[in-house]
């Protein structure tokens, strides 16, 4: 199967998780199906500058983080850290994260949710 970027899922979220700002999510599956019921979401994600997803913890999956561009200011389970293009960030079951994007320039990377 190809999805071409056209016939992707585009979606603009105020205050994800209670953060700051705007955020745009490009869903690149259709449904839990496309991921053999393994995980519930696989989006590219934009940050702008100043904006964020807040900090919420993952009681029944874990997600994956793959930075594409900017720099991030990232929660790991309470410890602050920053992600550059090419690192990963894992927040496994059970641990709480979060993301935003400080920089001057805007913040993208693949997130991929799977199920424990």
């Amino acid at each position: 199967m190809i999805r071409r970027k056209e016939e992707c899922t585009v979606e603009y979220r105020e205050h994800m998780r209670d953060g700051e700002g705007t955020i745009k999510l490009t869903s690149l599956i259709s449904g839990d199906k496309e991921l053999n019921d393994k995980g519930r979401l696989f989006n590219h994600m934009l940050i702008k500058p100043g904006c964020s997803i807040g900090y919420h913890v993952h009681d029944k999956d874990a997600e994956l983080f793959y930075i594409l561009k900017g720099t991030a200011t990232y929660s790991d389970n309470g410890t602050i850290v920053t992600l550059q293009p090419g690192d990963v960030a894992i927040c496994e079951t059970g641990h709480g994260h979060s993301i935003a994007n400080h920089g001057t320039e805007d913040l993208e990377f693949i997130a991929l949710i799977v199920y424990a």
